[in-house]
Parts: structure tokens; C-alpha cells; sequence
């Protein structure tokens, strides 16, 4: 039997402790998150994600994203600084795979995270 599942609330969703944001280039950069749901395969997994002010690197190699903002904003640019997009409350931003580069947070961020990688990697 396939269980539907539904979630509300999001911007009020708890999450786990703050904790240092691993590819932070902003010294106290703090971040955290809660998974509410992930495939049967593992290959997707779905989330709530906040984070503070600063500058971080990201990797999307494995697995694309797609990020709901709920609140806060941000500035994301590819690796080589190509494909700046400023982003805000109820927007959508795409990270394909194989996409990398920076995010800059400007105000405290939270958002909804879908992570998906392709069945072949």
C-alpha cells in the first residue's frame, strides 16, 4: 500500500540543532535542518533547511535541488560566477546536477529542499 504523507506548516516545521555550516567561508556561519520524507531508493530526499548569514560553497555533482524559499534571502552564482540569481520568499531556484558554486546569504534563510540524484549515479 503506497502511504500518501503531507506536511504543513513549514516555516514553523522544528528543526535539529545549529550546528557549523561545513563549506562556510564566513567564520560562525551556523545551519539546520529536519528530513521529512526520502524514497524507498534513497535516491530522494525531502526537507527543511535553514541557515545564517554568509558565504558558502555548494556541490550538486551527485544530485540536483530544488529550493523552495520560505524566508530569507540569498544570492547563488555558478562556479565561475555565471548564472547569478537573487533569491527570496516564494521563490523557486533549480540546482541541477552537476551545478557548483556560492551562495551568499543575506538574511537568516529557510527553505524547502527536494535533493534528487539520477538512478545512474
Amino acid at each position: 500500500m503506497i502511504d500518501l504523507k503531507t506536511f504543513e506548516n513549514l516555516a514553523d516545521t522544528p528543526l535539529a540543532d545549529f550546528a557549523a555550516k561545513p563549506t562556510t567561508l564566513t567564520e560562525g556561519q551556523v545551519e539546520a535542518s529536519d528530513l521529512l520524507w526520502t524514497s524507498a531508493d534513497g535516491r530522494t530526499r525531502i526537507g527543511v533547511w535553514e541557515c545564517t548569514p554568509g558565504h558558502f560553497t555548494a556541490d550538486r555533482t551527485a544530485a540536483g535541488e530544488y529550493c523552495h524559499i520560505i524566508s530569507g534571502r540569498a544570492t547563488v552564482s555558478g562556479s565561475a560566477g555565471q548564472g547569478v540569481r537573487d533569491v527570496g520568499p516564494g521563490d523557486l531556484l533549480i540546482l541541477p546536477q552537476g551545478w557548483t558554486g556560492e551562495w551568499i546569504i543575506h538574511e537568516h534563510m529557510r527553505k524547502l529542499f527536494v535533493i534528487s540524484a539520477s538512478p545512474d549515479t
